[in-house]
């Protein structure tokens, strides 16, 4: 668990699945894997099996629970939904959610023209940024943020050094390395990262 500050924390889950408690509120980045909870928010990149799970999705939400998603898909999930497409900007509960784009670059699992997206998170005078499944692309040098979470494991995401050289230019000031530790990626690729990049790194435990 990272503390970011007394109305923030930031737990892992595994892979790129978290939950952050903010304002009483729950969110959920793409909820894989998931053991317990109860969702305020889901927030979800894109429609991969392993960032959207609609056997998760049922475990932690409710009748009130707000899902943001891309329109590929928003056309799986029931309930209260607000698709958003990179450069969007909703309000929930006095949450501010940003759709970042989130694409590969020179390998086709993440083309950008289908849109999917990181989120940009500003609660609490915090602003929490998680990558989704990108390379380092030029849209993340223009991102002021406190804590990102960005991929690290490689093959369908950055690499360790990649990472580590964008978040050395956007400067973000503590980074959570993710996608490692299933399917693709080790501990030693967080580790990694955290030799070469030039501010805070905290490698988290998994929930629960």
């Amino acid at each position: 668990m990272l503390t970011v500050s007394d109305n923030i924390k930031i737990f892992w889950i595994g892979h790129a699945s978290f939950r952050i408690e903010t304002e009483g509120k729950n969110i959920y980045l793409d909820p894989w894997k998931v053991t317990k909870g109860t969702a305020d928010i889901i927030l979800i990149t894109h429609s991969h099996f392993d960032h959207l799970s609609l056997d998760d999705i049922k475990k932690v939400r409710t009748d009130k629970t707000v899902i943001v998603a891309t329109r590929d898909s928003s056309s799986k999930l029931k309930g209260d939904v607000r698709i958003v497409k990179p450069g969007d900007s909703i309000e929930i509960d006095g949450i501010k959610v940003e759709a970042i784009p989130s694409y590969n670059i020179g390998k086709s699992f993440h083309p950008k023209a289908n849109g999917w997206v990181g989120y940009l998170l500003s609660t609490s005078g915090k602003r929490i940024y998680h990558a989704g499944d990108t390379d380092a692309i030029s849209e993340m040098k223009k991102l002021s943020v406190d804590v990102a979470l960005l991929p690290v494991g490689g093959a369908y995401t950055m690499t360790a050094e990649e990472a580590a050289k964008i978040a050395n230019e956007f400067k973000p000031a503590v980074v959570v390395p993710m996608h490692w530790g299933d399917i693709v990626g080790s501990k030693s690729d967080a580790e990694r990262f955290r030799e070469l990049f030039n501010g805070n790194t905290e490698i988290l435990e998994r929930e629960g």
